[in-house]
């Protein structure tokens, strides 16, 4: 099974703009453990207004420090389980996701 860091690491740049939501609505759920996410995400929302889905260096480099902020402690590391924690089950009709938080 692959680790969920390497999954995201893995995460290929967007090509088309349901792409790029699904890769910001991922990182959207750690926003409030990113410091100034708004302002590294800035340049991937800027890329949601209509016309404007442009991949450019600085789109790379905002997608980039995302993948590094949300695989990074303390966002996303190892349970400890000798601390109690709970388990989030999301469901579609092609997939399942769990995490532990």
């Amino acid at each position: 099974m692959k680790y969920l860091g390497h999954v995201i690491h893995q995460w290929p740049l967007p090509k088309i703009l349901k792409a790029l939501r699904s890769f910001l609505g991922l990182t959207r759920y750690y926003r409030r453990f990113i410091q100034d996410y708004g302002k590294v995400a800035k340049p991937l929302t800027g890329l949601l207004k209509k016309g404007c889905f442009y991949w450019n260096e600085e789109s790379t480099k905002a997608m980039d420090a995302l993948k590094e902020a949300i695989t990074t402690t303390p966002i996303l590391k190892l349970a400890d389980f000798n601390q109690p924690f709970s388990i989030e089950f999301d469901a579609s009709g092609r997939g399942l996701g769990a995490m532990l938080t």
